[in-house]
């Protein structure tokens, strides 16, 4: 009997925990977006909680981060299975890929700001995003619409620096993000071979 009356506790406990991490991972987006230098400190008093309490559920800043840019993944997720990318022109679809995605960036800045991870890490965290755009890249070769050449894999290589380097000129304030978002539609055109609509 005494073991089964802890039980609506713990599961009430589980659940405050829960929701304490889903407010300081909240209060994190929120930080980090307008100050992407804020430190733990500062995402505890945006949080309402303890700098303890967000290490008890964040072991590190570095935990932190990975936890909201998983949580901007899944928007970006959301957002891209929204703009129906199997549906209509290979070419269009890619199109709405680039603007959705851009989207992101300028709505989270601190991704430009991540720090430097190697190859595989960036991969993996680009991995539920670049799955859409693969299945695009092949529809779009099958269809004709793509050049039909190039690896998909290098293509989705290629977006992805593409996407890095224009994000880095609105960064340095060399480029407006209207511009910068021009020149990433027309140079992905370009690298996937995309025939014009007709």
């Amino acid at each position: 009997m005494s073991e089964i009356t802890p039980r609506p506790a713990r599961r009430r406990r589980r659940a405050d925990a829960e929701r304490s991490a889903a407010a300081v991972l909240d209060a994190a987006l929120t930080v980090l977006t307008q100050r992407p230098e804020a430190s733990v400190e500062d995402v505890a008093a945006a949080s309402g909680v303890s700098r303890q309490t967000v290490y008890a559920h964040f072991p590190s800043r570095d935990a932190l981060l990975h936890a909201v840019v998983d949580r901007i993944t899944a928007e970006t997720v959301a957002v891209l299975d929204a703009a129906r990318l199997d549906e209509g022109r290979a070419t269009e679809a890619l199109l709405r890929f680039l603007d959705a995605g851009w989207r992101t960036f300028e709505r989270y800045p601190l991704l430009q700001g991540l720090p430097v991870v190697d190859a595989e890490t960036d991969r993996a965290r680009h991995e539920p995003v670049l799955a859409r755009l693969l299945a695009l890249v092949r529809r779009g070769q099958r269809s004709g619409e793509f050049d039909a050449d190039p690896a998909p894999e290098w293509l989705l290589t290629a977006t992805v620096a593409l996407g890095h380097a224009a994000g880095e000129q609105v960064g340095a304030g060399r480029m407006t993000a209207d511009a910068a978002l021009a020149e990433l539609r027309r140079s992905v055109l370009r690298v996937f071979g995309a025939r014009k609509s007709g």
